[in-house]
């Protein structure tokens, strides 16, 4: 059974009562429009992390991008799905299963078609995606799911053993059975995430204990939005998704939710955000503690 406080909480150095968020911008690489989007959140002080799609045209100067800002908290957004209609990007690997691309070479545009890929094909692909990354020079701080396709019950295993491997946390949340069920898993595989959940903790790796993201079906005032989340946030380790974006032709072309990117953009780059954020009492961290404190538990140097 999970422990009622998050170990990693307090392993950090923080209280059971803290509010402890990661602000994780998704897709950086996707297209142009996620670059300067992110440099700019770099300077703006709230953004804590984000991370690249490798598969996607613009993933090397992402990672250029990245590699040029000192400390910047950077991880691999690991790419099973390739959801656009006029971009979109094919996989690293020569899949021995065909069943992980469509009739056209690229990924699937949905979840539920590429996680009817044999695992062994998903696990050759997303460690090319780790390894194309620290290649690169990327000093990768974590792993985390595009569109959540990764973290189908059939391909954590080998997203863990990837964590293991490297030394890099995989961004899973410390959720019940009831809780994985309520997004998207049947009966019998949310209480294999659970017990999978609770040996990942009982070894040491390090969980967060909530999801939130700001919508994509949503334009508007995010700052306002942002807070509203935050305000009813309970203690523990939160990963918090946004998806930023600055406006460009490029980017209105290829996603139909452009507006709602640009809204993110717009609201963590607000210094009223950074503001109320701290008067609300939230601490914001990246994964690269995260990372520190795997690497200590698997005796791996930092």
């Amino acid at each position: 059974m999970l422990a009622s406080t998050n170990p990693t909480l307090t392993a950090l150095g923080f209280a059971p009562q803290d509010r402890v968020v990661i602000f994780h911008a998704d897709d950086l690489g996707m297209c142009h429009a996620t670059l300067p989007a992110f440099k700019d959140l770099l300077t703006a002080g709230l953004l804590s992390s984000a991370s690249v799609m490798m598969p996607c045209n613009w993933s090397a100067a992402a990672v250029d991008v990245a590699r040029a800002r000192a400390g910047s908290d950077v991880g691999v957004h690991l790419t099973l799905t390739s959801e656009w209609d006029t971009c979109r990007w094919r996989p690293l690997t020569t899949p021995q299963d065909a069943r992980l691309v469509d009739q056209a070479g690229f990924f699937h545009r949905t979840v539920e078609e590429a996680r009817q890929t044999d695992p062994a094909s998903v696990a050759a692909e997303l460690r090319a995606q780790l390894e194309m990354a620290l290649a690169a020079g990327l000093n990768v701080t974590h792993l985390d799911a595009h569109m959540g396709t990764a973290a189908d019950p059939r391909y954590v295993p080998d997203v863990v053993n990837l964590s293991r491997q490297y030394g890099i946390p995989a961004m899973i949340p410390r959720f019940t059975a009831a809780q994985w069920q309520a997004v998207g898993l049947n009966p019998q595989q949310a209480g294999e995430a659970e017990r999978l959940v609770q040996h990942l903790e009982a070894q040491g790796f390090p969980l967060v204990d909530h999801l939130r993201m700001l919508p994509l079906d949503l334009a508007g005032d995010h700052t306002a939005l942002t807070l509203h989340l935050l305000r009813d946030l309970p203690p523990g380790i939160t990963h918090f998704i946004l998806h930023p974006a600055i406006d460009t032709p490029e980017l209105r072309a290829i996603a139909p939710d452009w507006e709602a990117r640009v809204a993110n953009y717009r609201a963590f780059i607000d210094p009223t955000l950074l503001k109320g954020v701290r008067d609300l009492g939230v601490q914001v961290i990246g994964y690269r503690p995260l990372r520190d404190l795997l690497r200590q538990r698997l005796g791996m140097k930092p």
